[in-house]
């Protein structure tokens, strides 16, 4: 199997991540359209509390199946290639099921008990499968990432996003129109007698919620059975005369034993950042709750006319209602620690190889591409959206009422989510040189920080779900901070981290605030919102690359990784950009 750069694996991964995330917009907006901020508080209740148990179940094997396979290879051991995936699968399968088992018999005691909401457990129920098949589906992700393929990954993640988009929504919007029909005919929902009409409505949603995921888990179904079958179709390219001149493998015991090892930590990290989610939806609800108990009044001053009149008339829907609001803000947030992801995820084997040779110089370069090119995407793309948070907001989900309350929480969030891209390449890079038990201690730190935070912001009437944010905000920045300070003393490797992030932050600087003034001046000449939020995204993207040819921030290294990457540099050279 021919090995991709770690630069072009990352191009694979981001192109199918772009298209992942353009199917997710068009899944997520229609769906606020459908189910309401009521509904989507529930469906994004029930993905938090997914998070962790499905990050116990898969997050740590993915990582410890590739570094593994990566060390493996790099050595020309490929028996013990082979080996690192028999003993994944049947590891995967019983955490699989471990955590379907968890989450069904805790989500209804979280639903009454912590959050309150009965109405959240239909989603959650219907997402449970989900781990299991992500589970078994993972074992071939980390395998083919390892190798240095990032195809398998990226085709599998587009058809899991696909299912989740065709099905999901149909789900959704057929679940609200037969209970509303059903309600109009009848009185019932679904077979189930509601109290009220405004409690029947929410019934409605809940369920419309819970077929939205499970075009979700339906999503991870088809996912795994693509995996399944291009391994029976391809394989790995390794063929049979190749692996009886490599050393034999070694038991089944030991390599299940150094899969454990690797894994425990990573997935107690993942599992920390995944709680992030979930300390958000238990917290924000309950201080809100809080909040609205001790001074309804000044909570309800701060959204004048941005709550509807159904929430209003059941003030205990207030705290879902805004938890929703929030949550929305979160989609967009996620976008920019999502387009380096697949740097980490392509980083992970290339610092591996480097690290399990001994390379000291090349380990060095490697990292700093990693870093540079991260910066160079997340940057531009966290500070353009806090520039643009209210058009941005206007445009995907509408001038609605509630829109200014998503827009408030996305200014803070907007810096924050430059901190979380950074720290996701940090952490591969630390389980590649073999700590991958540091990045989950510093973000248990973090997030002690984070919840302590937002425990004190969110149950201020004034501030409430604004106070997340700036937990996010402080939770992120103290984790990279302190990732890269470890980083360094691990490897022996001091980088440039002030050229490395300084040049692409000017060059963000000035697209962030070239789009703001854009903006402004389009819409003052009164053309439309969506023209002038294209426009002025059009005149950020021209300023910021232009910033980085003016400050030769392009590397030329760096360029030659990607496709066509020769041609580019040898352009940019005579031109004298680089």
């Amino acid at each position: 199997m021919k090995k991709q750069s770690f630069l072009y694996g990352a191009v694979i991964l981001t192109a199918g991540m772009a298209v992942v995330k353009v199917i997710g917009a068009v899944f997520k907006i229609p769906l606020q359209h459908t189910i309401g901020e009521y509904g989507m508080g529930l469906f994004n209740v029930a993905y938090n509390f997914y998070g962790p148990i499905f990050s116990l179940a898969t997050a740590g094997f993915p990582v410890a199946v590739s570094r593994l396979v990566s060390e493996n290879a790099s050595l020309s051991r490929w028996n013990h290639v082979r080996a690192v995936k028999a003993a994944a699968t049947p590891l995967f399968l019983g955490f699989g099921l471990l955590g379907t088992l968890l989450m069904t018999l805790f989500a209804p005691l979280y639903c009454r008990q912590v959050i309150g909401s009965e109405y959240a457990l239909y989603p959650m129920l219907a997402l449970t499968p989900a781990i299991l098949f992500a589970c078994c589906g993972a074992v071939y992700r980390g395998y083919y990432e390892g190798l240095r393929n990032m195809g398998p990954t990226a085709v599998s993640e587009i058809i899991e996003a696909s299912i989740k988009l065709c099905l999901g929504l149909g789900l959704a919007v057929l679940a609200v129109r037969q209970g509303r029909a059903e309600l109009a005919a009848q009185g019932t929902v679904f077979g189930i007698t509601a109290p009220g009409a405004d409690q029947a409505e929410f019934l409605i949603l809940a369920f419309a919620a819970a077929g939205a995921v499970l075009g979700v888990t339906a999503g991870s179904l088809g996912a795994m059975l693509y995996l399944s079958l291009r391994w029976r179709i391809k394989e790995d390219g390794v063929g049979l005369r190749t692996r009886r001149k490599s050393p034999p493998a070694e038991s089944f015991g030991k390599t299940a034993k150094a899969l454990l090892k690797i894994a425990g930590p990573v997935a107690a990290g993942s599992i920390a950042m995944n709680a992030a989610g979930l300390i958000d939806a238990t917290f924000l609800q309950s201080r809100i709750a809080h909040s609205m108990g001790q001074a309804p009044q000044r909570l309800l001053a701060a959204y004048e006319g941005m709550i509807p009149a159904m929430y209003l008339e059941h003030p205990e829907s207030i705290p879902t209602f805004l938890y929703g609001c929030y949550t929305l803000a979160m989609t967009l947030y996620l976008l920019v620690p999502a387009l380096t992801q697949a740097i980490g995820m392509s980083a992970l084997p290339a610092v591996t190889e480097t690290w399990a040779r001994g390379d000291r110089p090349q380990l060095k370069e490697r990292m700093e591409s990693v870093l540079r090119v991260t910066a160079l995407v997340c940057f531009p793309a966290g500070l353009g959206l806090t520039a643009l948070a209210a058009p941005v907001v206007g445009l995907l989900y509408g001038d609605g009422p509630s829109a200014p309350i998503v827009a408030g929480a996305l200014l803070t969030l907007g810096p924050a989510s430059l901190f979380a891209a950074v720290g996701t390449p940090v952490s591969s890079m630390l389980q590649a040189a073999g700590r991958a038990d540091l990045p989950v201690k510093l973000l248990a730190v973090s997030m002690a920080v984070k919840i302590g935070i937002n425990w004190f912001l969110c149950a201020i009437p004034e501030v409430n779900i604004q106070g997340a944010g700036v937990g996010t905000l402080v939770c992120y920045g103290i984790f990279v901070t302190s990732q890269l300070w470890c980083l360094q003393k691990v490897t022996g490797v001091r980088l440039r981290a002030g050229s490395l992030f300084l040049r692409p932050l000017g060059c963000a600087l000035l697209c962030g605030g070239g789009a703001w003034a854009a903006h402004q001046g389009l819409t003052g000449l009164g053309l439309g919102s969506l023209t002038a939020t294209g426009l002025s995204v059009a005149v950020g993207i021209i300023l910021y690359m232009a910033g980085l040819l003016a400050s030769h921030a392009l590397a030329k290294k760096d360029l030659l990784m990607l496709p066509k990457g020769q041609k580019i540099a040898k352009t940019l050279e005579k031109r004298g950009w680089m």
